[in-house]
């Protein structure tokens, strides 16, 4: 089995992104996080991941439609079914190569039930894999300042599930900052100042770490914005509707930063925001409009 030959499969089961780490590369990673922990003769570890429709994130834009077009098409069944699907096909396929294969969630960790350990040094289970660190790690792009995953393709509009694997596959690279210019439109988006960009901290894979601002996810979880709860996935809220996240959509695309570009720009309209009591607040223009000048400094281009 070659790692060409595996992502033409991803891609013929509805994977928009694959991508393929080394199992070393998660050695920095604590055991409640690590692959080694679920699957200890793990030698790869294959990201895939499915794109959030452009269009998903329409009816949360013009604040008229939060069910059955982001929750259903951008988050739950896009999760739950049809990124679960691809991965359990691919995973299939994989063990008819005769080796085993491990699917994975891409669930944060956050609020996730936790039981006993099963013998002295183990981790408690469950254990979840650091999907964002995994996406890294296999190449498809880099934490964005909101503290969210971005890649060259879509920016941050895309959702990853993991297989764990004992085939030794060629590894892709590791991509340090090259989308995510700090230009704060995500910051300046939030109505209640849940990310503070003076606050930073340092993630992702060594020699390719970048800096993220510290996002108060108490404050996010009670956000009415496009943030949202999803059951069976802890306590960390789903922010990628969310107003912070559509603005760097809209830079992003400004900037001509994902090749999955459109006709139109995803912004036509000012944007809505409301408060804690969901009436609506005044917005900041500077952070909410598709400026014409990119995303600020950057450091490279796309790949």
């Amino acid at each position: 089995m070659r790692a060409a030959e595996l992502k033409e499969r991803a891609r013929g089961f509805g994977a928009d992104l694959v991508g393929i780490a080394a199992a070393e590369r998660f050695a920095p990673l604590p055991p409640e996080r690590n692959p080694a922990s679920v699957f200890p003769e793990c030698r790869s570890v294959i990201v895939v991941g499915r794109r959030i429709l452009r269009g998903s994130l329409r009816g949360i834009e013009e604040g008229t439609n939060f069910g059955s077009t982001y929750r259903t098409f951008g988050f739950a069944w896009l999760e739950d079914n049809f990124l679960a699907q691809t991965t359990y096909d691919l995973t299939c396929w994989i063990e008819t190569q005769g080796v085993e294969a491990v699917p994975l969630f891409g669930y944060a960790e956050a609020g996730m039930p936790k039981g006993r350990p099963v013998a002295p040094g183990k981790p408690a289970p469950n254990v979840y894999v650091d999907a964002e660190f995994a996406a890294q790690a296999a190449g498809l792009g880099e934490m964005g300042l909101a503290d969210v995953f971005l890649t060259p393709e879509y920016g941050p509009r895309q959702r990853f599930a993991l297989i764990l694997t004992d085939a030794e596959l060629e590894p892709d690279a590791v991509v340090g900052q090259r989308l995510c210019g700090d230009c704060g439109a995500c910051v300046e988006a939030c109505p209640f100042g849940a990310i503070d960009a003076s606050r930073k901290r340092t993630v992702g894979v060594p020699g390719h770490e970048m800096a993220v601002a510290t996002v108060d996810y108490e404050i996010c979880a009670a956000c009415n914005n496009g943030a949202m709860r999803g059951p069976g996935r802890g306590s960390r809220p789903d922010r990628l509707a969310a107003a912070c996240i559509r603005a760097c959509v809209v830079r992003l695309e400004a900037g001509g930063k994902c090749r999955n570009a459109f006709a139109q720009p995803f912004r036509k309209r000012a944007p809505w925001a409301v408060g804690h009591l969901g009436r609506p607040v005044e917005t900041k223009p500077s952070a909410n409009t598709a400026a014409t000048t990119g995303c600020g400094r950057m450091s490279g281009g796309a790949r």
